[in-house]
């Protein structure tokens, strides 16, 4: 039995492909979300991928901010449900999961089984998101994958004082003026998203094993600062960015087996 999940996010889209609900036969991930045509391709190349047609699948499960706009799925699930059973299958012993998308951040309680028992989201401000590094990057002129190797040969990182985007954009440009090294300046940066969160994260009882989820996790930079800030090492997984699709194709598989 094959089951599809979709996790159509404010910047990427993420398809997965799932075999008895137990394998991961295939997955897409491609950046833009809501809006483009990145869904409907990552879409096609998941099936290509997986060798299956969309009247094969069993269950076909939406998630993410466009969920609701995707019409051929028969079920249509909250993010937080999904990502906490794709960390679940990864990683059966978590029970807390740190997501940070590209426009908002949330931490995630679980039970035993992969449910989700709380959550906090920070969605009102870009700092602390994926969208904070996007624009500092922009800045800075380094692609956003490099980030973590320049914040890795940092001497002694910047601070960087300002919790808004904007005032932070001043003032990542005052310190490449003043001749702050980009090493520096980078460490600062994935610092300061990793206290962001860590403040989130620190309302919520953090209870170990704690993974991330989410584009940021590919940040090693971003995971260091943010295990150091909260006092406890975090798991990762090449899967982490996939997690609401493996969730969705999950949840299709538990509604149709």
């Amino acid at each position: 039995m094959f089951t599809f999940g979709i996790d159509i996010g404010s910047t990427t889209s993420k398809c997965v492909v799932m075999k008895d609900g137990t394998q991961i036969v295939s997955s897409s991930l491609l950046t833009g979300g809501i809006g483009t045509r990145s869904p409907q391709e990552a879409v096609r190349m998941a099936l290509e991928g997986a060798g299956v047609r969309r009247e094969e699948l069993a269950g076909v499960c939406a998630t993410g901010y466009g969920r609701n706009r995707y019409e051929d799925a028969e079920f249509h699930v909250s993010e937080l449900t999904c990502h906490g059973l794709g960390a679940h299958y990864i990683f059966p012993s978590v029970r807390t999961i740190i997501d940070i998308g590209g426009q908002d951040a949330k931490v995630i309680s679980l039970d035993e089984k992969g449910r989700m028992q709380n959550f906090l989201m920070n969605d009102k401000c870009a700092a602390g998101t994926g969208r904070f590094l996007d624009v500092m990057a922009n800045i800075l002129v380094i692609p956003v994958g490099e980030l973590e190797k320049y914040s890795q040969e940092a001497k002694e990182p910047a601070r960087i004082s300002s919790t808004c985007t904007v005032f932070a954009e001043s003032e990542v440009i005052s310190q490449l003026a003043n001749g702050v090294e980009m090493t520096d300046l980078v460490a600062g940066i994935c610092q300061s998203v990793a206290g962001r969160v860590a403040a989130l994260a620190k309302r919520i009882s953090i209870v170990p094993e704690v993974c991330m989820s989410g584009g940021v996790a590919r940040n090693g930079g971003v995971r260091s600062a943010l295990s150091e800030k909260i006092g406890q090492p975090i798991l990762f997984s090449p899967y982490a960015q996939l997690f609401g699709a493996i969730g969705a194709a999950l949840y299709a598989f538990e509604k149709t087996a």
